[in-house]
This record gives structure tokens, C-alpha cells and sequence, in this order.
């Protein structure tokens, strides 16, 4: 009885709730991928409508998955491969600068990120025949921005 008077006083707290559900398993890591990839996406279309790079952050940090940031990476990589003009590509290169200099993405999960659409762009470029250059743009704009580095820059595929 004691415990479930506790349970009831904690999760009556403000944002108890949010914390209980970390604390009982059902936030954070012990989400499933599908779920995770998912919200990353609609996180990231939510910022190419709004444009609001703290709101993206903000919500990617209330995720609660540091281990799964390379996932924002490589989702933000290829829509901007997908995307037409030249809109998506600043906001997304912006969304990648902001993560970076405030340390929320990491140099591990921003090389991941990369590495996995590297591996991948063969399979892009069948969707999207032109991704090869736009990667090779995309990638100089990264390195100049001191976003990633010239080991990782250097390593991406060209045709």
C-alpha cells in the first residue's frame, strides 16, 4: 500500500510522469528503432516546416537516445539528397551546425551518420540520379562549417 501511495504522489508531480516513465522503462533507450526513426523523422519535418533549429533540438534531447543521434544524421543527409532546391539544404546543414557546436550530436554519431549514408548512396543514386554531387556539395559545405572532419569528408564516394 505504501508504494502504490508513493507511485500516486509521483506521478501527480509536474513532469513526474515523463521521469517515472524513464525510471520504469518505457522512455529513452527502451523505446523500439521503428519508434525512434519515426520520431527523428517527423522531428525533422517539423523543422523544415517551422524552421525552428532549438524546437528540433529540444525535442531531439527529450528522446532521450545519445546512441541513436547518428539516426538524425543519416535522415537529414538524405532528404537532403532527396530534396529539390536549395532551401532543404541550408536548413538542414543550419540544424546540423546548431546540433553540433552544442555538443548534442557527438564527432562518433555525426561519423556514424555519414558512414551510413556513404555505405548506402549507390542504392540512393538509383532513387535519386543525381545524389552523387549533391553528397560531394553537401559534404565540402560540412567540412567548411567544421562540422565534420577532413578524414570523414575525404572518405565520401564519388562518381
Amino acid at each position: 500500500r505504501a508504494a502504490l501511495d508513493r507511485a500516486t504522489v509521483l506521478l501527480s508531480m509536474s513532469k513526474g510522469g515523463k521521469r517515472i516513465d524513464n525510471v520504469w522503462g518505457s522512455g529513452g533507450g527502451q523505446q523500439s528503432v521503428k519508434h525512434l526513426v519515426k520520431e527523428i523523422d517527423m522531428l525533422l519535418k517539423e523543422y523544415l516546416l517551422s524552421g525552428d533549429v532549438l524546437e528540433a533540438e529540444r525535442c531531439l534531447q527529450e528522446l532521450e537516445v545519445p546512441h541513436f543521434h547518428h539516426e538524425l544524421v543519416y535522415e537529414a543527409v538524405v532528404m537532403v539528397l532527396e530534396s529539390t532546391g536549395e532551401k532543404t539544404f541550408k536548413m538542414i546543414l543550419d540544424l546540423l551546425k546548431s546540433l553540433w557546436r552544442s555538443s548534442v550530436i557527438t564527432m562518433d554519431q555525426m561519423k556514424r551518420g555519414y558512414e551510413r549514408v556513404y555505405c548506402e548512396i549507390p542504392d540512393i543514386n538509383l532513387d535519386v540520379p543525381h545524389s552523387y554531387s549533391v553528397l560531394e556539395r553537401f559534404v565540402e559545405e560540412c567540412f567548411q562549417a567544421g562540422i565534420i572532419s577532413k578524414p570523414l569528408r575525404d572518405l565520401c564516394p564519388s562518381r
